[in-house]
């Protein structure tokens, strides 16, 4: 094989696999859209009184299946939560009371 053709090859490669991971990031929604699908769930049952959210995205594993999440908060008058919401979709995935 050619040396020419071996680095053609790498260097396809690794700009397919740029232009894939970029493509792939931006299939998900923002840390504010999905604090705001967040916030809309929990003004169905109440007053919210602050939230927070994170803006990096973490992988977690929920009953066998994997999520790519955004860590946000909703704080009440009766307490705060913390929630795992799904950074494709901006589905709920889990909450608890802090």
């Amino acid at each position: 094989m050619r040396m020419k053709t071996f680095f053609t090859g790498i260097v396809v490669g690794a700009t397919a696999a740029y232009i894939f991971n970029e493509w792939q990031h931006k299939r998900l929604i923002s840390s504010e859209q999905a604090l705001q699908k967040a916030k809309e769930a929990f003004q169905q049952t109440g007053t919210i009184t602050g939230s927070w959210i994170q803006t990096t995205v973490e992988t977690i594993e929920k009953n066998g299946l994997r999520y790519d999440v955004y860590r946000g908060g909703i704080t009440r008058p009766t307490g705060a939560y913390e929630c795992l919401i799904d950074a494709k979709t901006g589905t709920i995935i889990d909450t608890r009371k802090l």
